[in-house]
Order: structure tokens, then sequence, then C-alpha cells
């Protein structure tokens, strides 16, 4: 049971609509917008990272790295031809719900990677390549996805293992990495697949930043015999709503009340001093919280 407490003396804030509404033609621009730009940064750090060190970090790409050292077949080319036709695949199998979206992703990113496979190389390094490969790369799939699409390829045969197989998403994602980087081993070198491996884990991590915010939010859990001065001196010094959560002691099995209250990582001094003033020896656990929405932080509508 959990009972949320506010600053009686601090007004509601006005709810704000959006500044692009979630349906509508001004949201399907931007997808589209995001989609494109997506697509274009991710064929860039392809070009410029991994296809000239050789690193195959999983999904389609990976394959067109590992076709081009093999067979000299252009990438772009590989990315079409497993694109199109898992696309399409994908559309019977899944639904009409891949949309149009995922169509798009699925050709723009093999003609961007095909326009710009004549860039210069910045490194031969291929630690550096795999790292900074997976940033940009992580970067372009987090706007994708930001625009409610897919580049296809890999994450379609995903969706079908996960539909057929009971297995879960991330699982049936990690097989089909795993088959890529494991190939790369065999065609190229086992070097080049941890090379891979970085790059694919890179690539994972600011995705998430990318979806759930880099923010610096913490959520904070106060546990005290002293919970109604705690409560007071939050509301009223810090001007911070908390949430009182009923807990059950696991040795004594008394009932007590945990504050829950999210703050700024600025504020995390200002806390601490509060409760220690308070109560110095209440038993504080703080940790991070990637993305907030909601009064006084960020507007759930305009997350999407």
């Amino acid at each position: 049971m959990a009972q949320s407490v506010r600053n009686a003396n601090v007004r509601n804030p006005k709810k704000r609509e959006p500044l692009i509404p979630m349906n509508g033609p001004l949201r399907q621009t931007v997808d589209t917008l995001f989609i494109i730009i997506g697509s274009f940064i991710m064929a860039v750090s392809f070009n410029l990272f991994f296809l000239p060190n050789q690193i195959a970090s999983g999904g389609v790409a990976g394959l067109s790295v590992l076709a081009e050292a093999w067979l000299g077949i252009e990438p772009a080319y590989t990315q079409w031809g497993l694109n199109i036709p898992l696309f399409i695949l994908g559309f019977w199998l899944l639904g009409k719900e891949y949309g149009i979206r995922s169509l798009l992703g699925s050709i723009v990113l093999p003609l961007f990677v095909y326009l710009t496979k004549d860039w210069p190389v910045p490194t031969s390094n291929a630690l550096l390549a795999s790292i900074y490969g997976g940033i940009g790369v992580g970067i372009g799939m987090g706007l994708v996805y930001r625009g409610r699409g897919s580049t296809g390829g890999m994450t379609i045969v995903a969706q079908l293992l996960q539909k057929y197989s009971g297995l879960s998403f991330s699982i049936s994602v990690v097989l089909m990495d795993a088959i890529v980087i494991s190939l790369a081993a065999l065609v190229l070198s086992p070097e080049q697949a941890l090379f891979a491996l970085i790059g694919l884990y890179v690539t994972g991590k600011v995705i998430d930043g990318i979806e759930l915010g880099f923010s610096f939010t913490k959520v904070a859990y106060i546990i005290s015999d002293h919970t109604e001065p705690i409560t007071k001196a939050i509301l009223e010094d810090m001007d911070r709503g908390l949430t009182k959560l009923t807990a059950e002691g696991g040795y004594t099995g008394e009932k007590r009340t945990v504050l829950m209250v999210v703050v700024s990582q600025s504020e995390i001094p200002r806390l601490k001093t509060v409760v220690q003033s308070v109560a110095p020896d209440a038993f504080v656990i703080i940790s991070n919280a990637h993305e907030v929405l909601g009064e006084g932080f960020r507007d759930i509508k305009g997350s999407s």
C-alpha cells in the first residue's frame, strides 16, 4: 500500500499539452525524420568504423561485413537482399502492425550505406572503431526507435522466433547476434569476433541511454522511526513530493513506513542533510532512476 504526499502549499501545475501530439500528421513527420536521420547516422558509422575494420557486430549489417570479406559483395546489396525479403516475411507472418516505418528503415539504411561508402575512414584501430562505431550505431538506432520504427533485418527474425518458439524477444535477439558473431569468428578471426562483441555492447548501452534518457535523477528510500518529521522537512525545506510505502520488517515483523522520494542529482546532498538533521539514525537507500515521468519532472505525454 502506498500513499502519495505532496506539499499542500504548492499549487498543482497546469496540465500541459505535449508539443507534438501523439497522433497526427506532425507526429508522423517527426517519426519519419527520426527514422531517416537515425538510419543515416547508422550508415555513416557502419562505413567509417565497422566495415573498413571488418567488425561484424550482429544483425544484417554484420552479415554484410562477412559477405563483403568472404564473397566481395557490396554491403548495401547484401542488406537490401536480406532486409526486403525479411520485411515481406514479417509483414505476412506478424501482421500489418509491422508497418510502413519498418519498410522505410529497411530501404533507406542500405541506401545511405551505398551513398556514403566512399567517405574517408578516420581510423584503422579496431578497438577504437568498435567503440566509436558502437556509439554511432547506437545513437542512430536509438533515434529510429524514438521514431517508432525499425531497420528490419534480424529484428524480424527475432520477432518470428519469439512468436513461434516461445522464447523472449531479448533472448531471441541475443541468439541472432550470437550466430552472426560466431560466423565472424569463423570467416574473419576470433579476435575480430571479440571486437564485434565490444561494438555490440557499446551499441546496446547507447540505445539504452537514448531510450531511457541520460538524466541524473535519483530515487531515495528512507527507513526511520521518525517518518513524520522527515516528511515535513522534505515537503517544506526541499519542496519535493514523496510517497509513503507500507512495509514490514523481515526480522521483527513490525509494520513500518518507508518514504520514497525522487530528486535530481544536485539535490542529493541537500536530501542527506535534511534527513540527517531530523533523524541521524535513518536508513537511506539511493539509486539511479533512468527516466522519471510526471509532475515536477518530464511530461509523460511528451516522452515518446
